[in-house]
């Protein structure tokens, strides 16, 4: 698969280790998110040769292929909702929520942003800098740690919800003799 994660600086680690770790979340600052919007405009105008480097190079191309449909609409809303971080973190969240329902753990989110970010150098050229990848790297950081935590919450959540249903009905016990 290429260099799915060499070199790319995201490492896949589930919720739990980003947790215990006490790793401050990443931060986007101004010049990232420039930097983001600058390259996306680029990015946007070769995002079939983007899309179609992510299918050969990833996982997407066995039985997901319809998903990389959603993983490229999900990054181009989140560079839309740069400005806006509150709803960015929403999407995130819910997303990650979701991700609990159709049991996709986090252990393998980061796979996607170093998978994008191989797909978009050879798009990008000349215009692929440190200060770039930093930035992409800051912002995939940024939203699968929030998605990290929509699924904990989701976890949480399905798992206080099964205690609270076996605690309300006590008369409900296997009775067959």
């Amino acid at each position: 698969m290429g260099c799915a994660i060499s070199g790319s600086g995201l490492t896949p680690r589930t919720a739990e280790s980003r947790h215990t770790e006490d790793e401050a979340p990443a931060r986007l600052t101004p010049d990232h998110i420039q930097l983001i919007r600058e390259s996306w405009k680029v990015i946007q105008e070769d995002i079939a040769k983007v899309g179609i480097i992510m299918f050969v190079r990833s996982e997407f191309s066995s039985s997901n292929s319809g998903l990389l449909v959603y993983v490229m609409s999900f990054i181009e809303k989140s560079v839309a909702r740069l400005d806006q971080l509150e709803r960015l973190e929403t999407l995130a969240r819910e997303l990650g929520r979701s991700h609990f329902r159709y049991n996709a753990p986090p252990k393998y989110y980061g796979y996607v942003g170093a998978e994008f970010i191989c797909a978009v150098r050879p798009v990008l050229k000349d215009r692929w800098t440190p200060e770039l990848e930093q930035a992409w790297q800051t912002l995939f950081q940024y939203v699968t740690a929030i998605m990290e935590d929509g699924y904990l919450e989701e976890e949480r959540s399905r798992r206080s919800h099964t205690l609270t249903s076996s605690k309300q009905r006590p008369d409900k016990r296997n009775t067959a003799i």
